[in-house]
C-alpha cells in the first residue's frame, strides 16, 4: 500500500494542470474578492473582515478542489482502463486503493491552504495567533477527506465520460451553496436555510468559528461527521458493487 500511496503522490504533483487550479487558482481567486476590499470593513453578520472571511472561504475552495475534483476523475478513467482490475489481483486490500487515493488528495489540498494563508497574511495584511494558523490549517486539511470520500464515490459512480460533467456540478453546487465564493449572508433567507446543511457550508464555518476563537457550532460539527458517514458508506458501497461486476 505504501508504493501504491507513493505512486499517486507522484502522479498528482506531475499534473501541472491538476496543481494550478488546486494550489493557485484559489489564492488569485481571493486576491480578485478581497484584493480591493478594506481590511476593516466587516461582513454582515460575521464579525469578520472581508479579507478574514474570505480566506477561509478560499482555502476551503483549494481543499476541496484538491479533494473532490482529483479522485473522481481518476478513479473513473483507472476503472475503465482496467487498472484497478489488476489491482485486484495482487495482495492490496480494497480499503488500501481507497486509502492511497485519499492520501494523495490530502497532501495535494496542504498547499493550497497554506498559498492562501500566505496570500491572506502577505498582501491583505490578515493577523490571527499562531495558534489560531495552526488549528485553521489542522482543521480544514482534516475537512477536506470529507470531499476526498465524495471524490471516491463518484468515481465508482460514473463513467469516464460523464464523470467530468457530474463532478463539475457537484463542485460548482457545493462551493456557491456552501457560501465559499460569497457570504451565504448575502443569500435571500431560503436560501440561506437550504446553505446551512451542505458540507461545504459546515466546513468552512468550522475555520471561522476558529477566527473568532469560538467554539464550532454542534450542527455544523454533526453536518460534516453525518456526510463523511454517507459519503463514505458510499464509496465502500459502490467499490463492493463494481468488485462483483468485474
Amino acid at each position: 500500500m505504501t508504493s501504491l500511496i507513493r505512486l499517486e503522490l507522484t502522479r498528482a504533483l506531475r499534473n501541472r494542470k491538476f496543481l494550478f487550479f488546486s494550489v493557485i487558482y484559489p489564492a488569485a481567486l481571493f486576491l480578485l474578492i478581497a484584493g480591493s476590499a478594506s481590511n476593516t470593513a466587516k461582513v454582515d453578520g460575521t464579525g469578520l473582515t472581508l479579507p478574514t472571511y474570505m480566506m477561509v472561504s478560499m482555502a476551503s475552495f483549494g481543499a476541496l478542489t484538491a479533494a473532490l475534483t482529483g479522485n473522481s476523475e481518476r478513479i473513473a478513467k483507472e476503472r475503465e482502463s482496467g487498472w484497478t482490475r489488476q489491482l485486484r489481483l495482487t495482495t492490496l486490500p480494497g480499503r488500501g486503493y481507497v486509502l492511497a487515493k485519499t492520501a494523495s488528495a490530502a497532501v495535494v489540498s496542504l498547499p493550497s491552504i497554506v498559498v492562501v494563508f500566505a496570500v491572506a497574511a502577505l498582501v491583505k495584511g490578515v493577523r490571527l495567533d499562531a495558534w489560531q494558523w495552526l488549528l485553521l490549517t489542522a482543521a480544514i486539511w482534516a475537512g477536506s477527506l470529507v470531499f476526498a470520500a465524495l471524490g471516491v464515490a463518484l468515481g465508482y459512480a460514473a463513467t469516464g465520460d460523464a464523470v467530468r460533467p457530474i463532478t463539475m456540478i457537484t463542485y460548482f453546487g457545493l462551493s456557491i451553496l456552501g457560501g465559499l465564493w460569497m457570504p451565504t449572508t448575502t443569500f435571500p433567507g431560503w436560501l440561506q436555510d437550504i446553505a446551512k446543511w451542505v458540507p461545504t457550508h459546515a466546513y468552512a464555518a468550522l475555520g471561522r468559528a476558529i477566527e473568532q476563537s469560538e467554539l464550532p457550532h454542534a450542527s455544523d460539527a454533526a453536518v460534516l461527521v453525518v456526510s463523511f458517514a454517507l459519503f463514505t458508506g458510499g464509496a465502500a458501497w459502490l467499490y463492493r458493487k463494481d468488485t462483483l461486476k468485474a
